[in-house]
C-alpha cells in the first residue's frame, strides 16, 4: 500500500469538505440567470420525503441517482434548480403523538432536522435556500388558498356517498389508497364502507385530457408508469342505453358493447346504489336490506374479483330491452359498483364471464349473439368475448365487423331515442376529506343561514388548534371537532353563529403543488410567482418510485392543468420526463424489521463512507432495477475510490499544462470516455458511466506506472477527467482529487471536459469475417477501408481460405469496416 493510500481517510475528507460546501453554497439556483435568458434552465426534482425517522437505503438510492443528472447538467452550463423539502403532514406523526403524549410537530420537526443533517452529509447538491415543509402555516396557507380557488371553479365540492373507511386509522381513504387486497395502504387494516358527507376534487372534469396527454408522456416516462395511469383513468367508448322500467323511471346504463343488446337477458344494479333502493318493490325491500348488510363488509377489490361467488337479490321489477321489447328482470348484486357508470349494467351472460357466473347461480337465461366458433356459453359455462358473426341480433345478423355493429346499434338507439354514443371513465373524483388532525384544515365555515361559506382570504391560514396526545385518538370523527373554541366562529357572511369544517385535507393535496412553491418559497403574497413558473417550468426530470405511479403523479398532473386554466402557468404537464428507480432489497426480499434483513444507512456510511455507498448504489444496476444489497460490495467501491484518489497525488505536471503534447493513446482513452459518458448520462445509463470511469482509472494508472509517466500532460488531463466524472457519484473523493490537482473548490463548478473529435477517430477496428453465418476470421483494418478492399482482405486471409476449402464463393456481403459475410 503506497504512502498516498495510507493517508486517505474518508471520514476526515467528509469532515473537511462539508463546511466548505456550506460556505460556498455552490448549488444555489440563480433566478435572474434564467429569467434574463443568460443561461438555459434545468429543473431537477426528486420526490420530497416524509419525515419518519432518519434516511433509509431507498432514500440513499434515489438521491444518488438524482444527483448524477443534476450535477451533470451543471457541468454542461445549465442553471439548475434542485430544491428539497418535506412532505410533513400525515398519520405517522399523529400516531406518534398519541403514543408519546405530545404534539405531532415534535415528531415531525425533530425528524426533519435529523434527515436534513443526513442529506447534507450525503453530499447531495440541493439548493437549501428553497427548503419548505408542508406542515408550516406559511405553506398550508396557500394549500387552503388553492382549495378555495378550486371551489370557485366548481372543482371542489361536498357530497354524501359511500366511502372507503379504515377502521384502524378511523379515517376515509381515496380509492387509490386502498391496496389490491382491499387493505389500507398505511396500516394494512381491512377497508370497509361508510356513508359520509365528504369533500371531493372533481378530477373527472379533466379525465379526457389526463388520458390524452399520456400519449406524449409515453416518449419520456417509463412505460409501466404511463400504463398504470392509463388503466386507472380507464377510458372506454360505448353507449348510454335507456331501459324503460315497469312503474318506475327509466334506467340508463353504460356499455362498451351496445352491439350485444340482443343478448341482454337481465339487468344488475349495484346493491349499495341509491338506484337499488329506489327500484326495489315493497315485497323485496327486506331482502335487499338484509343483503346490504353483507355487501358492506366487502371491499371494492373483493367485489370485483372474478373468482368471487356471485350473490344477489331480485328487486321485484322488470325492465324492457329497447332493441327487442323483451321483458327482463332487474337484480341487485355486489359485483356491480355504485360509482362505475350509472351504477347499473345490462347483463349479457353469453359474452361476459361475471354475468354468466351470475346467470348460472340465479338460473337466468343465456343467449349467444356473437358466434365465435366456440361452444355455446350456455352449455360450456365459459363466456366468449372474441370477434365473430352476429346471430339472433335482428338487423346485425350475418355481420362480422364489431366496429360496424357498434356503430349501427348506436345509430338505431339515437334514432329511437333510447340511447347515445358516449365515453366513460373508470376515474372517480378525488375524495380529499380526512378525519384526522395533522393535516391542512379545510377553509370552509358551515352556517345554518348561509350554508357553506369560504374563509375570507385575509383570514388564511386557518391554523390548527393546539391538540396533543389523547386529544388526537381516533374516534370516528375528526379530533378537530372537540376543539370547541376553534370550531365555533362567526359566519363571515351574516355574522351569526357558525362552525368550522373539522376535516383536514388528504396529504396528497400538499404534494400536488409543492414543486411550484419551490420557485418562491418565502413569498407571502402569492402561492408562487407566475413569472418564475414560466421561466423554470416544467420540471425537466422527476425521479421517484413506482409506488407513486397513480396517486401522486396523477394528482400533480390534475393540479397543473387547473393552475394552467387559472392563468398561473402556461404549460400542460408538470414533469417533462420521469425516471422510476427500483428498490433496495436484501437477500431477495424487501427490507423489513420483522424479517431481520434491514440495512441501516447510517451504519453503512460509518463503515464505508458516503462516496462508497453512493458509488455502490449507482454502479449496481440500471436505475429502474432493484438492487440486492447482499450482492454488492461497498468495500470494493471504497478500494476503487482509493485507487482513483491516488492518481491525483501522482500527477507531477503543473495545473494548466497544455495536454496537446501528451501521450496520444491515453488522451484517446480520456476523450472517448468523456464522449461516451455524456451520451450514457443523457440516456440514464449511470451504471455504465461508472464502469467507463473505472476503465479510465485503470488506463491512467498503467500510463503512470509503466507508460508515459506521471509528468506527461495526458496523465493530468486524464486525472482531472476522472475527478469530474467521479463528482457525479462520489463528491468528497472528487473534491479532494480536484484540490490535490492544484485547483480551487469546487469541482462541481467547473465545466464538462471538451472533447476533441480528432481523438475519437480509431486507428484500427476489428472486422469480423463470417462464412455461412459462422465467424471464421478477424481482421485489424483501417476505419476508412473501402468495401472492395475489405472484401479482398477477407478473401485473402489464410484462416478464411482454409474455411472456404475450395468451395465456390456465391455471394459476399460487406458492411465496412466491421463485417464481411461470405456465402459458399
Amino acid at each position: 500500500m503506497s504512502e498516498n493510500e495510507v493517508h486517505y481517510d474518508v471520514h476526515a475528507v467528509e469532515e473537511k469538505w462539508l463546511p466548505v460546501w456550506e460556505r460556498l453554497d455552490p448549488f444555489r439556483a440563480d433566478d435572474d440567470a434564467v429569467t434574463s435568458g443568460e443561461r438555459e434552465k434545468r429543473y431537477a426534482l426528486t420526490m420530497f420525503p416524509y419525515p419518519s425517522g432518519d434516511l433509509h437505503m431507498g432514500h440513499a438510492e434515489v438521491f444518488a441517482l438524482h444527483d448524477v443528472i443534476s450535477r451533470y447538467w451543471r457541468f454542461r452550463g445549465y442553471e439548475v434548480l434542485n430544491p428539497m423539502g418535506w412532505d410533513s403532514f400525515g398519520l405517522p406523526a399523529e400516531n406518534a403523538a398519541i403514543r408519546n403524549d405530545e404534539h405531532p410537530a415534535t415528531y415531525t420537526y425533530g425528524n426533519i432536522e435529523t434527515q436534513a443533517a443526513s442529506m447534507k452529509r450525503y453530499g447531495v447538491s440541493f439548493d437549501w435556500s428553497r427548503r419548505l415543509h408542508t406542515s408550516d402555516p406559511e405553506y398550508y396557507r396557500w394549500t387552503q388558498w388553492l382549495f378555495l380557488k378550486f371551489r370557485e371553479r366548481g372543482l371542489a365540492y361536498r357530497k354524501n356517498s359511500p366511502v372507503n373507511w379504515c377502521p384502524n386509522d378511523q379515517t376515509v381513504l381515496a380509492n387509490e389508497q386502498v391496496l389490491a387486497d382491499g387493505t389500507c395502504e398505511r396500516c394494512g387494516a381491512e377497508v370497509t364502507k361508510r356513508e359520509l358527507t365528504q369533500w371531493y376534487f372533481k378530477t373527472t372534469e379533466y379525465a379526457q385530457e389526463l388520458h390524452d396527454c399520456l400519449d406524449e408522456l409515453q416518449k419520456t416516462w417509463i412505460g409501466k408508469v404511463v400504463n398504470a395511469q392509463r388503466n386507472w383513468i380507464g377510458r372506454s367508448e360505448g353507449a348510454h342505453v335507456t331501459f324503460e322500467v315497469e312503474g318506475r323511471d327509466p334506467i340508463t346504463v353504460f356499455t362498451t358493447r351496445p352491439d350485444t343488446l340482443w343478448g341482454a337477458t337481465f339487468m344488475v344494479v349495484a346493491a349499495d346504489a341509491k338506484l337499488a333502493a329506489e327500484l326495489v318493490s315493497d315485497d323485496q325491500r327486506q331482502a335487499l336490506d338484509d343483503y346490504l348488510v353483507e355487501v358492506r363488509k366487502a371491499s371494492d377489490i373483493d367485489r370485483l374479483a372474478t373468482d368471487r361467488p356471485k350473490t344477489g337479490v331480485f328487486l321485484g321489477v322488470h325492465a324492457v330491452n329497447p332493441v327487442n321489447g323483451e321483458r327482463i328482470p332487474v337484480w341487485a348484486s355486489d359485483y356491480v359498483l355504485a360509482d362505475y357508470g350509472t351504477g347499473a349494467i345490462m347483463a349479457v351472460p353469453a359474452h361476459d364471464q361475471r354475468d354468466l357466473d351470475f346467470a348460472r347461480a340465479m338460473d337466468l337465461p343465456v343467449r349467444m349473439v356473437v358466434d365465435t366458433g366456440e361452444e355455446d356459453p350456455a352449455t360450456s359455462g365459459i363466456a366468449t368475448n372474441g370477434n365473430g358473426t352476429y346471430v339472433s341480433s335482428g338487423p346485425l345478423d350475418g355481420l362480422a365487423d364489431k366496429a360496424a355493429g357498434i356503430h349501427k346499434v348506436v345509430e338505431l338507439l339515437e334514432a329511437d331515442g333510447h340511447g347515445s354514443g358516449t365515453v366513460n371513465f373508470r376515474l372517480r373524483d378525488w375524495l380529499l376529506s380526512r378525519q384526522r388532525y395533522w393535516g391542512a384544515p379545510i377553509p370552509v365555515i358551515h352556517c345554518p343561514v348561509d350554508g357553506e361559506v369560504p374563509v375570507p382570504e385575509d383570514q388564511l391560514p386557518v391554523e390548527l388548534p393546539e391538540l396533543r396526545g389523547a386529544d388526537l385518538k381516533p374516534k370516528g370523527t375528526s379530533p378537530l371537532g372537540a376543539a370547541t373554541e376553534w370550531v365555533n366562529v362567526e359566519c363571515p357572511t351574516c355574522g351569526g353563529p357558525a362552525t368550522r369544517d373539522t376535516d383536514t385535507m388528504d396529504t396528497f393535496v400538499d404534494s400536488s403543488w409543492y414543486f411550484f412553491r419551490y420557485l418562491s418559497p418565502n413569498d407571502d403574497t402569492q402561492a408562487f410567482d407566475p413569472a418564475l413558473a414560466k421561466a423554470w417550468g416544467p420540471i425537466d426530470l422527476y425521479i421517484g418510485g413506482d409506488e407513486h405511479a397513480v396517486l401522486h403523479l396523477l394528482y400533480a398532473r390534475f393540479f397543473t392543468k387547473v393552475l394552467r386554466d387559472m392563468g398561473l402557468i402556461d404549460w400542460d404537464e408538470p414533469f417533462s420526463a420521469y425516471l422510476s428507480q427500483g428498490k433496495v432489497i436484501n437477500n431477495g426480499r424487501k427490507m423489513s424489521k420483522s424479517l431481520g434483513n434491514g440495512v441501516s444507512l447510517g451504519e453503512q456510511l460509518d463503515e464505508f463512507g458516503v462516496d462508497a455507498v453512493r458509488l455502490t448504489l449507482v454502479f449496481a444496476s440500471p436505475p429502474e432495477d432493484n438492487i440486492d444489497w447482499a450482492d454488492v460490495s461497498p468495500a470494493g467501491s471504497a478500494r476503487f475510490l482509493q485507487r482513483a484518489w491516488r492518481l491525483s497525488g501522482d500527477v507531477t505536471s503543473a495545473p494548466g499544462t497544455d495536454p496537446a503534447g501528451g501521450d496520444v493513446a491515453l488522451r484517446k482513452v480520456t476523450h472517448k470516455t468523456v464522449h461516451e459518458a455524456a451520451h450514457l448520462l443523457e440516456s440514464y445509463r449511470f451504471n455504465v458511466v461508472v464502469a467507463r470511469t473505472m476503465e479510465l482509472v485503470n488506463a491512467t494508472r498503467k500510463a503512470i506506472d509503466s507508460g508515459c509517466g506521471p509528468a506527461d500532460p495526458a496523465v493530468r488531463e486524464a486525472a482531472e477527467a476522472v475527478a469530474i466524472l467521479l463528482s457525479l457519484v462520489a463528491p468528497y473523493t472528487a473534491e479532494e482529487m480536484w484540490e490535490r490537482l492544484g485547483h480551487q473548490p469546487s469541482v462541481a463548478q467547473t465545466a464538462w471536459p471538451t472533447v476533441d473529435p480528432a481523438l475519437l477517430v480509431e486507428d484500427a477496428v476489428t472486422a469480423v469475417v463470417q462464412i455461412q453465418g459462422k465467424v471464421r476470421g478477424r481482421l485489424e483494418v483501417s476505419p476508412d477501408i473501402s468495401e472492395a478492399d475489405l472484401e479482398a482482405a477477407a478473401l485473402a486471409d489464410p484462416a478464411v481460405q482454409k474455411a472456404i476449402d475450395g468451395r465456390e464463393v456465391r455471394k459476399v456481403i460487406v458492411r465496412a469496416p466491421k463485417l464481411v459475410n461470405i456465402v459458399v
